[in-house]
C-alpha cells in the first residue's frame, strides 16, 4: 500500500512539474500580430514593440503594401491587429465588406500634401493640368476637399469627407482628376503636373512633406489614424497592453524626434 501511494505521489508531482513547465506556453495572448504599411507605420510599431515586450506583450510586425488587404487579413484572422489607417478609412470598410473591426485607439496624423515635379507652386498649374489623387473612396475625397481647401476646385456641398470626382460641380481651370492607388501615385508624378499623396507614402518615397510639399492639410482634421482590432477580441487581456505601449511616452518622443512633424501623435 505505501510503495502505491510513494507512486502516486511521484506521478502527481511529476505532472505537476510538467504543467509549471508548459504553462508560460498556454499563455497565447502574449504574443500577437500586427498589420502595418512600409514607412511611418511600420516604424512606430518598431518602437511599440519595444515597449510592449517590457510588459510582456510580444509583437510580431506583419507589413503590407497597400490599404486593401490589411483589413482583409484582420478579419480573415490572419492578424490581431492593425495600424495603418484612419478613421474614415475604417468606417467606409467596415460599411461596404461588413468587417467586425473596431478602433481601440487613436495613434498619429499624416497630414495629406500636394507634391510635384513640374510647378513650385499651385498657382503654375495650366488649365487642362492632371493631377493625380487616391482612389480608394475616403482617400480620394480627402484629396478633393484638399485641393478645395486651396480654391482649385468647388465641391457639391453634401458630398462630405466621401467625395468623388462626380461631385465637382466647379473646376475653373479645367483640371484632369487621375485616380491611382494610393501606393502607386508617388512613382507617378513624372506623368502629372501635381499629386496628393498620403504622408507616408510620400516619406517612403524619400519626400520631405514639410520641405517638399506645395500644399498640406491642416493637421486638425478628421483623418487621425486608429489601432484596430476584430470586435470579438475587444476585451482580451492584450488589447490594453498594446493600447498602452502605443501611446507610451517613448513612442511620442520617437515620433517628435524622427518625423519633424509631418507626423503627428493624436493622443
Amino acid at each position: 500500500m505505501q510503495r502505491r501511494f510513494m507512486i502516486r505521489l511521484a506521478a502527481a508531482f511529476g505532472a505537476a512539474s510538467l504543467f509549471a513547465t508548459l504553462a508560460p506556453l498556454a499563455h497565447a495572448d502574449d504574443t500577437i500580430k500586427v498589420g502595418v504599411t512600409g514607412g511611418p507605420h511600420e516604424q512606430v510599431m518598431e518602437v511599440v514593440k519595444r515597449v510592449a515586450a517590457k510588459n510582456g506583450l510580444a509583437i510580431k510586425i506583419v507589413e503590407f503594401s497597400d490599404y486593401v488587404q490589411p483589413n482583409a487579413a484582420l478579419a480573415g484572422g490572419d492578424l490581431d491587429a492593425n495600424s495603418y489607417q484612419h478613421g474614415p478609412y475604417l468606417d467606409a470598410q467596415v460599411k461596404d465588406r461588413g468587417y467586425k473591426l473596431i478602433k481601440i485607439a487613436d495613434t498619429i496624423t499624416f497630414p495629406m500634401g500636394i507634391y510635384s515635379k513640374k510647378i513650385k507652386s499651385l498657382a503654375e498649374l495650366k488649365p487642362g493640368a492632371r493631377i493625380a489623387v487616391p482612389n480608394d473612396p475616403t482617400n480620394g475625397g480627402r484629396a478633393l476637399l484638399l485641393l478645395q481647401k486651396q480654391g482649385l476646385i468647388k465641391l457639391r456641398a453634401e458630398a462630405g469627407l466621401k467625395a468623388t470626382p462626380l461631385d465637382i460641380v466647379d473646376n475653373p481651370r479645367k483640371l484632369k482628376i487621375v485616380e491611382l492607388d494610393a501606393a502607386q501615385i508617388p512613382r507617378s508624378l513624372d506623368d502629372v503636373d501635381a499629386a496628393a499623396i498620403n504622408t507616408n507614402f510620400a516619406m517612403q518615397a524619400g519626400l520631405k512633406p514639410r520641405q517638399d510639399a506645395i500644399a498640406i492639410e491642416d493637421p486638425k482634421g478628421p483623418y487621425v489614424n486608429v489601432l484596430v482590432i476584430r470586435e470579438a477580441d475587444r476585451n482580451k487581456p492584450w488589447v490594453a497592453k498594446l493600447v498602452a505601449a502605443y501611446h507610451s511616452p517613448e513612442v511620442k518622443q520617437y515620433v517628435e524626434a524622427t518625423f519633424g512633424g509631418a507626423v503627428i501623435t493624436s493622443w
